[in-house]
């Protein structure tokens, strides 16, 4: 069989998962200016220990899959996802002024939190949009290139945040004040460039939350929940990326430099990996992904110089890209058509609370026992991911079913 060249799978990727590509890389440059100098403002200006930034990032980390529950379903019952994701795009650009004019550590966490509500509200309709517009064949390579256009976003974040903090001497505040403007860019570009897709004629309205909608997920479905809940006990917040970065001896101006090397490996693997999905394992692509990881907690718990650190830094961004579209993709392909908003918010609210759990653990033992031991049990839990991964097959598509 010939193997279709690269070029002509992204010519066939739908014009509106570009569109939701680019207003998730601007609103990532958005976040990702605030979020690469959020833990240094909390630590050296607001006086916040390890353990109160890991609690502030775990909050907010299981903020948004808790509402993702919500928008998912909403979205399928209302049949309509775009304007779901347009008011969670919003209330995410809207949120950054309160981290510009926060005077204590309370006004941080409520920015934190309605940042992360506005993102819980975009979430699950948007990967259902994009699961809803892309063939099956295409949707490892449709959601990987979103993934990568977003993490495009993510990598130019922290390098604006360097260049302000660098010719503003260390402003904090005006650099929150600067990521407003990308994130407002979102909302426009989202509204102006999507369109629903067209919804069958007559279709019956169907209630997701109803005990006989849900068990139509099926327990592939569920079984691609439970791998993800233990995952997420080893990916703890990327703030304490941050803070290990802080103890190497880099300045702080160029802390930031450590997301934009993470996010760079992130985007150029995130497409190639997530077309990788479309042909192979899932259950081995996602193994492969977490010996990445193991590997790179061990070189972070070893990293103090920068170089070393920078190692591991890209280590961790070669994981994300080689498993966060891939695990969007199991989602889509176990959740049946009329319930995807449903699936994915379901997927998220499990793998955000467990989130908070992890977050705040490692802060425990990072201000107890040493950032190595943070990094370690990170190693621990990918091993038990990798177990539960190698006792069962990899789960069939719903739309096979």
């Amino acid at each position: 069989m010939q193997i279709e060249p690269q070029a002509s799978v992204i010519r066939q990727i739908p014009r509106s998962v570009w569109v939701l590509g680019c207003v998730s890389l601007f609103m990532d440059v958005s976040s990702e200016i605030v979020h690469s100098l959020l833990p240094m403002f909390l630590m050296a200006s607001l006086g916040a220990s390890a353990t109160t930034i890991g609690i502030i990032e775990g909050i907010a980390e299981a903020t948004a899959p808790v509402v993702k529950v919500f928008s998912g379903t909403l979205s399928d019952y209302l049949g309509n996802r775009k304007w779901l994701a347009v008011a969670g795009y919003g209330l995410g650009a809207l949120s950054k002024p309160l981290f510009a004019i926060a005077p204590t550590v309370g006004v941080v966490v409520a920015a934190r939190v309605i940042d992360r509500v506005g993102k819980g509200i975009r979430g699950a309709p948007r990967d259902a949009l994009v699961a809803d517009v892309t063939p099956p064949h295409l949707r490892g390579a449709a959601f990987g290139l979103r993934q990568s256009l977003d993490t495009v976003g993510a990598f130019l974040g922290p390098l604006l945040a360097v260049l302000i903090m660098l010719t503003w001497a260390d402003n904090f505040r005006l650099a929150f004040w600067l990521a407003v403007v990308p994130g407002l860019v979102a909302v426009v570009l989202l509204t102006l460039g999507v369109s629903e897709p067209v919804r069958e004629p007559g279709a019956r309205r169907v209630n997701p939350i109803r005990p006989e909608s849900l068990r139509q997920l099926g327990a592939n479905y569920w079984w691609v929940v439970g791998v993800g809940a233990v995952f997420a006990l080893a990916r703890f917040s990327e703030a304490f990326l941050v803070l290990r970065t802080m103890g190497s001896g880099v300045p702080i101006a160029l802390v930031p430099l450590v997301m934009v090397a993470m996010n760079a490996v992130y985007a150029l693997s995130a497409y190639p990996f997530g077309k990788l999905a479309d042909t192979t394992s899932h259950s081995r692509l996602l193994v492969a992904g977490l010996i990445v990881l193991i590997a790179s907690d061990v070189v972070l718990a070893h990293g103090t110089h920068w170089s070393i650190v920078l190692v591991g830094v890209g280590l961790w961004g070669l994981h994300m890209g080689m498993t966060q579209g891939l695990l969007a993709t199991m989602v889509a392909h176990t959740a049946p058509a009329q319930l995807r908003g449903t699936a994915f918010g379901f997927f998220n609210l499990s793998s955000g609370v467990v989130t908070l759990i992890a977050s705040v653990i490692a802060g425990r033992l990072w201000d107890r026992l040493g950032a190595a031991t943070t990094f370690y049990a990170g190693a621990v839990f990918c091993a038990v991911t990798i177990a539960l991964l190698l006792l069962r097959p990899t789960p069939h598509s719903a739309e096979a079913r």
